[in-house]
């Protein structure tokens, strides 16, 4: 059998094997308290995880367009992040997420007069994500279920070692994906930008 990505039935039998439990053969029917804690906690460590944004949870460009009537912007129940960055950025606005809907921090206001394009992260199903954020997110969840279950230090260490194992696998996929550099970001490109500056002020 060949074999495939980690399913949400997966993670929650690893999460039970974690504290001695058997597996179950469905997350629908007939539904334990331990089935059912260890699916409370995968979703939660799903939406902790990707609210940090990430490449495969990030669009860019993405246009917000106020609601012709009311003149406010809604979004979707999965967006946790909306920023307008770079040649987006604006000045007189500060966006914020309140409720379904964007507020203008700055001029104290949920209206606006123009479409803007921001940076959206979004909250995933656990299989759109990509293998590495699965494997993470299951194996922190067993931790965290764990740890709440049982209490024990020794299996808490152990599976710490293995979580700090995944989160690095993970970040590594982010950096291999993305494309990272230096020179994306300029807060950090102008500290060795620092000497053409000098050049520049005194010339």
């Amino acid at each position: 059998m060949a074999l495939s990505r980690t399913t949400e039935l997966d993670a929650v039998n690893i999460m039970l094997s974690n504290i001695g439990e058997a597996p179950v053969n469905s997350l629908t029917t007939n539904v334990t308290a331990d089935v059912s804690m260890a699916k409370n906690i995968l979703n939660e460590v799903s939406r902790e995880v990707q609210s940090a944004g990430w490449h495969f949870n990030t669009d860019l460009e993405v246009p917000l367009i106020p609601d012709a009537t009311s003149k406010e912007i809604s979004i979707t129940t999965n967006t946790v992040r909306v920023d307008l960055e770079g040649e987006n950025e604006k000045s007189d606005i500060d966006l914020v997420i309140r409720g379904e809907k964007l507020y203008d921090r700055k001029n104290r206001t949920y209206l606006f007069d123009e479409t803007l394009k921001g940076t959206v992260v979004y909250l995933m199903e656990f299989t759109d994500l990509p293998e590495t954020a699965r494997r993470y997110i299951m194996i922190r969840s067993a931790r965290i279920y764990q740890d709440r279950l049982l209490g024990s230090e020794k299996h808490h260490m152990f599976s710490l070692r293995d979580e700090q194992a995944a989160f690095m696998a993970l970040r590594e996929y982010e950096m291999d994906t993305a494309d990272y550099s230096i020179f994306d970001n300029y807060s950090v490109y102008r500290v060795i930008d620092r000497g053409d500056v000098v050049k520049r002020i005194t010339s």
